[in-house]
């Protein structure tokens, strides 16, 4: 982004004064480039508007995939530790992990989500 093309309170006053200093036969010329400044300004921030909602649109569809991979890892990584709990009879240590689990799928599936 440039200097040149920054609208600003700045502008519309110069733009008054130059309209003052030559007279009314160039306003057609003074209008044409503020009217091109203020439509490159407009253009620029629709282009940054749908570069970031681009950006929005991909996170939320690689997090449908995250969200799978961490679901399937969860579950592999808590059949063994519910295998070597179970058999010892460790009740609360088992539902201790299984809310861990819980926890951070229910974590990454809030933070991922598209708002």
């Amino acid at each position: 982004m440039s200097h040149q093309d920054d609208l600003g309170h700045g502008d519309i006053e110069a733009a008054l004064s130059a309209r003052r200093e030559l007279g009314a036969r160039y306003d057609a010329e003074l209008v044409d480039g503020f009217a091109d400044r203020i439509e490159r300004a407009v253009e620029r921030r629709a282009a940054e508007r749908g570069e970031l909602q681009q950006r929005r649109t991909a996170a939320v569809a690689g997090a449908g995939a995250r969200q799978l991979a961490l679901g399937i890892i969860s579950l592999v990584a808590f059949i063994p530790i519910s295998i070597v709990l179970g058999v010892n009879d460790q009740f609360l240590a088992l539902l201790v992990t299984l809310g861990g689990i819980v926890a951070v799928n229910v974590a990454h599936a809030w933070q991922s989500r598209g708002d």
